[in-house]
């Protein structure tokens, strides 16, 4: 549990309605496993079909669930009606993408 509190207390399902209407994340097979005010958990199990030539999911996969998760916490915290779109945001991979869930 976050120490953030959350501007509308509708946040769960604001936020997931948002998270729900991208249809890029369903494509990947990614969900919400866990939302609380300012954090947002997604998860996605392993797939061939996103991997990269050594069989690791490749690192656009992974970036793109992390840059959803971002955007998503973030709208845990805004007042309703409030829109989100990422500018800019810089990842730092500190292992290869190894296992059967991410």
């Amino acid at each position: 549990m976050s120490d953030f509190i959350a501007k509308n207390p509708d946040f769960r399902r604001a936020a997931t309605a948002v998270f729900d209407a991208q249809t890029a994340m369903r494509t990947l097979g990614i969900s919400i496993a866990r939302l609380d005010p300012g954090e947002a958990e997604l998860a996605m199990a392993y797939s061939a079909a996103y991997a990269q030539q050594n069989g690791f999911v490749h690192a656009g996969i992974i970036t793109a669930g992390l840059d959803n998760a971002c955007g998503i916490a973030a709208y845990t915290l805004m007042a309703p009606g409030a829109a989100i779109l990422t500018v800019e945001f810089k990842t730092n991979l500190l292992a290869p993408a190894k296992g059967e869930r991410f």
